[in-house]
């Protein structure tokens, strides 16, 4: 049985090990729950592969520590291994050493007398593929109040620093209709790619803003993210598509997001959009009082998260969530995936600091 209250660097290894590829997390949802339910008075919630635990002591604020169990395709990177003082494998940076801590944290301080705040932990399944099988997704449909609480910390690879929030991110197919034709007898069509040409331009061209929220700086982006065209080399296209992708920062919504797309794209006739992907970006929350206590907790250094991640669902539920766990994301889905020991050491004691304030947790 999984040791959750074992080092959590060893954990880690231990998680590693158990291959949980997307769409294939049931051993690792097994082997978790089997030693989540080994903690006395906590619940335990299972839908599918996703895991739910939650403490009940009446503490009158509640923290919630999620995180993914799967991970990418395998690429003989699993078992992993420790070299140099890192920790090699699928999965050790994205993100079963985040989910280590956060298991960690919950079996050993679920029935410590320094907790400060209740505790509900979130091990979700089908994180790294399309959002319709994402677990958190499928809680926040169906059992919105598991997922309440006064702050959500997300186990992404971080740095070990808190990365705050998140972009939204909107995806259009803009699709160019026209004739096709002979390209020695080109004027009898109409080039549909040649359509595209002005909105490539002004794309090109466009200058992205920087915006400060809530003392986190965001740098927005519109850019196309795949081009096709062509019947032939020597035939005029008679359809012509891309796909164009805005990060926006997360003091827009997702309709004022695409109001600015469009007025940006300015599609000329005979050119028409359909959306591919529009999720909302998750201000910081820095400045609720939970978050305040993590940023005491973790040195005060934090940053803001340019991709989208999971943490968006809960600001959705206006449930303040940052991103908090070791290892560089450069790394991950890497065959050379990695994440330094030490960090995982750090995010750990961190997370433990700030749950019971600084108490000892022996």
């Amino acid at each position: 049985m999984l040791q959750l209250d074992a080092d959590p660097i060893a954990l880690t290894s231990a998680l590693v090990d158990i291959p949980s590829p997307s769409h294939e997390e049931g051993a690792i949802a097994d082997a978790i729950e089997q030693a989540l339910r080994a903690i006395d008075n906590v619940e335990v919630q299972r839908m599918n592969h996703t895991l739910v635990a939650t403490t009940s002591r009446g503490l009158g604020s509640r923290i919630i520590l999620a995180g993914h169990i799967d991970t990418v395709p395998l690429a003989d990177n699993v078992p992993g291994h420790i070299e140099n003082g890192v920790l090699y494998g699928c999965g050790s940076v994205d993100m079963k050493s985040g989910m280590a801590c956060y298991l960690h944290a919950f079996a050993t301080l679920a029935n410590h007398p320094d907790l400060r705040h209740d505790l509900t932990l979130v091990c979700y399944e089908a994180e790294e593929v399309a959002a319709t099988f994402n677990g958190l997704a499928h809680l926040q449909e169906s059992h919105p109040e598991l997922l309440q609480g006064d702050l959500a910390l997300l186990g992404e690879p971080s740095g070990a620093m808190i990365e705050a929030g998140c972009q939204g991110s909107i995806r259009l197919k803009v699709i160019a209709e026209g004739t096709r034709a002979h390209a020695a007898r080109s004027w009898l069509g109409d080039n549909a790619m040649h359509k595209l040409a002005p909105v490539i331009s002004r794309i090109a061209a466009y200058e992205a803003r920087e915006v400060e929220v809530d003392g986190c700086m965001y740098h927005e982006g519109l850019n196309i993210v795949h081009c096709e065209s062509g019947v032939a080399t020597n035939t005029i296209p008679d359809e012509a598509w891309m796909y164009v992708n805005f990060r926006f920062a997360p003091d827009r919504d997702v309709d004022a997001a695409m109001e600015h797309m469009l007025a940006v794209l300015d599609l000329p006739e005979g050119v028409h959009y359909e959306v591919s992907d529009a999720v909302p970006g998750a201000r910081p929350g820095l400045d609720q009082p939970a978050a305040a206590d993590l940023l005491k907790a973790t040195g005060g250094q934090f940053r803001a998260k340019y991709g989208w991640t999971d943490v968006s669902r809960f600001a959705s539920l206006g449930v303040p969530a940052v991103n908090f766990g070791p290892g560089d994301p450069s790394f991950a889905h890497k065959k050379d995936e990695q994440c330094p020991v030490e960090m995982i050491s750090e995010v750990s004691e961190q997370l433990l600091q700030y749950l019971t304030g600084g108490g000892s947790h022996e």
